[in-house]
């Protein structure tokens, strides 16, 4: 999964969910990119770069997502 699918499927997560999703552009350094998700966040690496399993893993723990909702 590429960063840019990541943030695509939390906006749509939230939009299901009724939960405020929103990109902060300026809070990362380089392609990093801040994504907020309610009152958590998490740090997207970049938006065409594939993201490891286990950075996505963390990624979903960060947001308190679950492998489900990426199904």
């Amino acid at each position: 999964m590429k960063g840019w699918q990541f943030i695509d499927r939390v906006m749509e997560i939230g939009r299901e969910r009724g939960v405020p999703v929103r990109v902060d552009m300026m809070r990362g350094k380089g392609s990093h990119i801040m994504l907020h998700y309610g009152d958590r966040k998490t740090v997207v690496k970049g938006r065409r770069k594939e993201l490891g399993a286990g950075l996505l893993a963390a990624m979903r723990h960060q947001l308190s997502l679950t492998v489900q909702d990426f199904r």
